[in-house]
């Protein structure tokens, strides 16, 4: 099965150590697969993004890893994807209000606002292109008006953006 043409870029921020300390603290990792294609990082050109439509991408969400976000979710614990491509994924796999399935097989979920989360309670994320489905998720998730408020912020703060560039938690 071929696979993603980027790698998982919000993790980069996440060392051993510092998953250590999460995981002593009591988080739990897991871990799911989305083979992210190009059209992903194809920019939004339509006036109306209604009209986009994303590339199908295959993903895979294991038992274990369903069990722990159904866990999580029922003992009120946040679930939090680290980076726009595991929100889709949870996304995809929502079988419901705080709950997911287990299982295999192709998205093309393109989540743009008003989308309501049905999973994904935080997120960790690079700074996005505009126009980019991925910054669309991003303002899907915390408000158009907050992240171009905050995109002005990282702007005059000289963040850096892209896959090597500085992170967010959204909460």
């Amino acid at each position: 099965m071929p696979g993603a043409v980027a790698a998982p870029t919000a993790g980069l921020h996440l060392t051993p150590d510092l998953l250590a300390a999460a995981t002593a603290r009591g988080v739990r990792v897991v871990r799911g697969v989305l083979h992210v294609g190009p059209g992903t990082f194809r920019p939004v050109e339509d006036d109306d993004p209604r009209r986009h439509r994303m590339d199908a991408e295959r993903y895979e969400w294991p038992p274990d890893a369903a069990a722990a976000v159904n866990e999580a979710a029922a003992a009120g614990r946040r679930v939090i994807a680290v980076g726009t491509t595991v929100a889709r994924l949870l996304e995809t796999v929502a079988s419901g209000e705080k709950r997911v399935e287990s299982g295999s097989g192709w998205t093309d979920l393109f989540i743009l606002p008003p989308y309501r989360f049905r999973v994904v309670d935080a997120l960790v994320t690079n700074f996005h292109l505009p126009r980019s489905t991925l910054l669309m998720l991003v303002a899907a998730f915390a408000g158009r008006e907050r992240v171009l408020a905050a995109y002005r912020e990282a702007v005059g703060a000289g963040y850096r953006f892209y896959s090597y560039g500085d992170a967010t938690l959204i909460l």
